[in-house]
């Protein structure tokens, strides 16, 4: 089984123990996530401070 852990600093949702965007230490203590396809049109990613189209965590720990 895959375990997805989450950027402390993006909040990027990946499989490895760095972060792939901003090579930040990542957890496995997360909650809740939201796709972001594209970021010009979306409130949530503008919000969230969200830079790039992908998978991201709500809340790390």
């Amino acid at each position: 089984m895959i375990s997805l852990r989450a950027c402390r600093q993006c909040h990027l949702i990946s499989e490895g123990a760095k972060c792939p965007t901003c090579s930040g230490e990542t957890s496995r203590e997360w909650q809740g996530y939201v796709y972001v396809l594209d970021i010009e049109k979306s409130q949530i990613a503008t919000k969230l401070g969200i830079k790039s189209p992908g998978r991201y965590a709500l809340r790390v720990k």
